[in-house]
């Protein structure tokens, strides 16, 4: 049982870009900060190149700056440096110099189609980015699911379950977590992960989700207090749960259902099958 909380801990560590000492405005911040750099960077190179020898599509080097900030800083930062770089390739290396004037009407084109370029460039980096973050997410999930359904099938008491359940829950989405197990209305199990603790508005929730069966999300209308997003699991044996999570309402995933539902699933089935067991161990030998 510890092996198990303490692997599921391991992921629960935040991923790098949840800086701790950083705020999600100095983040977006230092990202853009980041483009004007790579920008910069690439103008010293471009006039310094220029000023030794003519290179043809001399405005191919600031691209560069625009793909690394789609790969790696996102669509705002690389549309920065998109049209950083094409005012920088006006104003230093087309004539007249260091004005934003432009008296040759090739370079009007060329400083258009550069700019045209990082557009196109920054859409397709930021896309191939989003979808690799995506794939990985995806990937996580399902390792976190698997090695679940493995170790709650393997615990041997509702303490156990309602704990390994909340350490996977906590893993898949990185919010404060609370699995509670019900039985004749009232909670006879509960387990947190996290620095939110349900408060009465949140177990009146619960119940609300129970009773109507239904997923009840936190800040709608009857749970206006409520913090915790709520998703009913039932069996058939009569101990039922309930599964909260407090997600941030600027950072709420936008399916949150399939994964909840599927460690839902899961745990129902083993309460059942811990139900069953205990009744049966609980017969009078013949």
């Amino acid at each position: 049982m510890a092996d198990v909380e303490s692997k599921l801990r391991q992921d629960i560590t935040p991923a790098p870009d949840a800086d701790p000492l950083l705020g999600p405005m100095a983040l977006e911040l230092v990202r853009y900060l980041a483009s004007i750099a790579m920008t910069a960077a690439a103008t010293i190179v471009a006039v310094s190149v220029d000023s030794k020898v003519t290179i043809p599509n001399l405005s191919l080097v600031f691209v560069v700056p625009v793909i690394i900030a789609g790969i790696g800083l996102g669509l705002g930062p690389s549309l920065c440096s998109a049209i950083l770089g094409a005012l920088a390739f006006n104003f230093f290396l087309t004539e007249p110099r260091y004005t934003l004037a432009v008296d040759d009407p090739a370079n009007i084109w060329a400083i258009g189609l550069l700019f045209v370029v990082g557009l196109i460039v920054s859409g397709v980096a930021f896309t191939s980015r989003r979808r690799a973050l995506e794939a990985a997410l995806l990937r996580r999930q399902a390792a976190v699911l698997q090695g679940y359904s493995r170790d709650v099938v393997a615990a041997d008491n509702p303490n156990a379950i309602v704990s390994i359940t909340s350490q996977a829950l906590a893993a898949l989405f990185q919010v404060p977590v609370v699995v509670m197990l019900v039985a004749e209305g009232r909670v006879v199990s509960l387990d947190q992960v996290g620095d939110v603790e349900p408060q009465e508005a949140e177990l009146e929730a619960a119940r609300s989700s129970l009773e109507t069966g239904t997923a009840v999300r936190s800040g709608v209308y009857p749970n206006l207090a409520s913090r915790f997003d709520f998703w009913p699991v039932e069996t058939a044996e009569g101990q039922n749960a309930v599964i909260g999570l407090a997600f941030d309402p600027d950072e709420r995933p936008l399916a949150p259902d399939v994964p909840v539902n599927i460690v839902a699933h899961v745990l129902a089935l083993v309460l059942d099958r811990q139900h069953a067991r205990a009744r049966h161990d609980a017969r009078p030998a013949s």
